[in-house]
């Protein structure tokens, strides 16, 4: 079970704040549904190359401030 739940709609504000701060991470690399946290967290471990503790950290830190547009 994923520390981390992520609706669809906050999904989208998170995903344009990951593809700011990690340009190199495609489309094809943040499609998500809701209920597949942990999908998402191993993807992005192998694509960025960090630790599982550091993912979910910039998650939730994208998550806090939803409206805001920096991670």
């Amino acid at each position: 079970m994923a520390e981390i739940t992520i609706s669809n709609q906050n999904w989208d504000r998170l995903k344009i704040k990951l593809q700011r701060k990690y340009n190199h991470l495609s489309d094809d690399d943040l499609i998500f549904e809701a209920g597949q946290e942990e999908k998402l967290i191993t993807h992005l471990q192998e694509r960025l190359h960090r630790k599982r503790e550091y993912i979910v950290f910039t998650l939730k830190k994208g998550l806090l401030n939803i409206e805001n547009n920096r991670l």
